[in-house]
């Protein structure tokens, strides 16, 4: 018989100011290249529509089915993430993106584009991944620069969603003038580039986060049977780690309140983000009467303008409350969305709408993804989050059949991203109202280690 002394339990070791920023870049790299795949596809979707001889409204179809298998890829994700690990999780989460952009080079009709373009879901999981796996970086770090304005320093990665937009735009840009708007599918060929780059800067750089790999000890501890050292840990760390499933965990009634207000809100808001920037070339050629080339530029500027939002409400959210910014903000987007759409088709009066739109509807998620991740205990942080952000898929679906059914009845696109878009967006301010503030638990770091009493563990031994 062997015997063992038990684990003295151990305080989360902390987190270097380096490393952290380190850390906050490549998350904002690898969000950047997500949303630049995703978008891609918005972008192109009337040159592919072009290609394959759809209508506007079969083209809406596509898109909006391509949503649905989104929806369940995001889904399944989150639980995967709370058991395989943070790291783990943004490497499959790129590669997810990779796969994705080369297999819709090869595309060959409506099947085949729904198919392959679930695997987006992979890489719009990746603000998920980075929502929790910065949160359990920041509260570690010892840069108390960061650790006090953690939603701004958040908001500067969130900040990849019109980075990725701008390259979605600038890359369309290059490769029509150098290959022609018919050949989309280089685009999406090419896109693998980034992907494995952004793949190897994760391999090399990341380390799994200390309440991860403090969660993953207690439940080794306890299916070892040393429940003491397992509960003296969990004390320690004030990570708890229940027995209940994470997707049943979030349904409870510490959680189930903001598990159901944000996934409402989040439906509603994606109205606004199906409507205004993925489909935002549609909405500017087809609802404002824009042409294709000043579309694309517009895109760029207002994206512009939607990155200064995500700092500015990653900001205003660790002053005036996460929760105040996320309301306010998509108020405001949903007003500027509607007197734009009932306004003139003046590129001057279109722009700065547009500008203002994308700047309070996009800078909002720097403030919501780091608040839906304060909403959950780590043992179920990752599924939480996902099965919230999930839900956009939902109101694209739901936005994308709404958009489609009103151009089907002849109704103008204009008509119809107002009634989609604009009112959706409002709603979703108006939801928000209803979630609860949440105070992140954190454990006290000078609370004093607690003496285990030496017990012995019995453990297979080998007779020689």
């Amino acid at each position: 018989m062997l015997t063992s002394t038990p684990e003295q339990p151990q305080r989360l070791p902390k987190i270097s100011g380096k490393q952290t920023v380190i850390v906050a870049i490549i998350c904002f790299v690898a969000w950047s290249i997500a949303v630049y795949d995703y978008i891609l596809f918005g972008t192109l979707l009337p040159r592919i529509e072009e290609s394959f001889g759809w209508s506007q409204s079969f083209a809406l179809l596509v898109s909006t089915l391509a949503s649905a298998a989104i929806f369940v890829v995001i889904i399944i994700f989150g639980p995967l993430v709370d058991r395989m690990g943070r790291r783990r999780g943004m490497m499959a989460s790129v590669g997810g993106t990779a796969v994705a952009g080369v297999a819709t080079a090869a595309v060959q009709g409506a099947t085949s584009v729904v198919a392959v373009r679930g695997f987006t879901g992979l890489g719009l999981a990746e603000q998920n991944v980075n929502g929790t796996y910065l949160n359990e970086v920041f509260a570690q770090t010892e840069s108390k620069k960061i650790r006090k304005n953690q939603g701004f320093f958040y908001a500067m990665v969130q900040a990849g969603w019109p980075v990725g937009a701008l390259l979605a735009a600038g890359f369309v840009a290059l490769v029509s003038t150098w290959f022609g708007a018919e050949n989309w599918r280089i685009a999406f060929l090419l896109s693998i580039i980034p992907s494995i780059v952004v793949f190897a800067l994760i391999w090399v750089f990341l380390k799994e986060t200390p309440q991860f790999t403090t969660m993953k000890r207690i439940r080794e501890l306890r299916k070892a049977g040393r429940e003491d050292e397992a509960e003296a840990l969990s004390a320690v760390t004030g990570i708890t780690v229940e027995k209940e499933v994470p997707l049943k965990r979030i349904f409870n009634a510490k959680h189930r309140r903001n598990t159901i207000v944000l996934s409402v809100a989040w439906t509603l808001n994606w109205f606004g983000i199906q409507t205004f920037s993925v489909l935002g070339t549609t909405v500017l050629e087809s609802g404002k009467g824009v042409d294709a080339d000043s579309a694309l530029l517009m895109i760029v500027g207002a994206n512009i303008v939607g990155a200064l939002g995500y700092l500015t409400h990653g900001f205003l959210g660790d002053r005036l409350g996460r929760k105040n910014v996320i309301v306010g903000g998509w108020l405001i987007a949903g007003i500027a969305f509607a007197v734009m759409m009932f306004g003139p088709d003046n590129p001057g009066f279109v722009l700065p709408l547009y500008m203002i739109g994308l700047f309070f509807l996009l800078g909002p998620y720097a403030a919501i993804m780091y608040f839906q991740a304060e909403c959950y205990d780590v043992d179920c942080r990752a599924t939480g989050s996902a099965f919230i952000s999930a839900f956009s898929q939902p109101g694209a679906v739901i936005g994308g059949f709404i958009l489609t059914g009103l151009v089907a009845a002849a109704f103008s696109f204009s008509t119809a991203a107002l009634v989609v878009g604009a009112l959706g967006t409002f709603a979703s301010g108006l939801v928000m109202l209803a979630a609860k503030k949440v105070t992140p638990e954190m454990p006290a770091e000078d609370a004093p280690l607690p003496a285990l009493r030496p017990t012995e563990d019995v453990v297979q031994g080998v007779k020689g």
